[in-house]
């Protein structure tokens, strides 16, 4: 985004004052912002600030739907790496209103578009929250088509329901007792995970790393070493 756009200018005022814990003067900036939008890719930018600060699931979907539409009509690369967080964003005021299947449908379009997100931590962001909600709404997904979704036919899955259930037990004993090392290579693989062959891949690598340090008591390393040797991550 351009920094001298004066929608951004406004964006970023208020931003700065959602830091300070000015939530009023936050969304009267955001709001300035949306009133001053020259065109579909200013509105894009202020409604997604706007869609934050609404008083109802209702108003928090309708906005969101308004930047993604804005988005959509600007079709070019400025708005590219906007679509996973838009999507990311539906699939969460979707989840709100109890409609978990089309929210699953926004969290597999946010995955397809997630590698157009910027890079660094905020692209890295966008991946553990697309995960955890794919995550969260993997039994509503064989309704998706019913929803208006496009269904999960070809779509990113999420691990194997009963390899994520043993990979979680062995991050919670982790956790428990601090093992760093193990957390700080497993973690990032496994919230990231969006079931291309990639994910399993560095999932499996990062597990693989895990288990070859042999730092983790007798129990945990043959169940660890059950986890890599799974179906689910060949």
């Amino acid at each position: 985004m351009d920094p001298e756009l004066p929608v951004v200018r406004l964006c970023v005022a208020g931003m700065q004052a959602e830091a300070e814990g000015r939530a009023g003067a936050a969304r009267d900036l955001f709001q300035q912002a949306w009133d001053s939008a020259a065109d579909d890719y200013e509105a894009c930018i202020a409604a997604h600030y706007l869609a934050r600060h609404q008083n109802s699931p209702e108003e928090t979907l309708r906005w969101n739907q308004e930047c993604l539409d804005r988005a959509d009509r600007v079709g070019d690369e400025r708005v590219a790496g906007f679509y996973a967080s838009l999507h990311l964003n539906m699939g969460h005021a979707c989840r709100q209103l109890g409609r978990p299947a089309l929210a699953h449908t926004h969290f597999v379009r946010a995955a397809e578009r997630v590698e157009q997100a910027p890079e660094g931590q905020y692209g890295d962001w966008n991946c553990f929250a697309i995960a955890a909600g794919l995550r969260d709404t993997a039994g509503a997904r064989e309704d998706s088509v019913g929803e208006g979704g496009a269904g999960a036919e070809g779509a990113p899955r999420s691990l194997d329901e009963a390899v994520d259930g043993r990979v979680r037990e062995l991050v919670s004993r982790w956790c428990a007792r601090g093992e760093l090392m193990a957390l700080g290579l497993a973690l990032p693989a496994y919230l990231g995970y969006l079931g291309t062959a990639a994910d399993r891949v560095r999932l499996r690598s990062a597990l693989h790393m895990v288990h070859a340090a042999r730092r983790l008591p007798a129990d945990e390393q043959a169940e660890l070493g059950a986890v890599i040797g799974s179906a689910a991550l060949r």
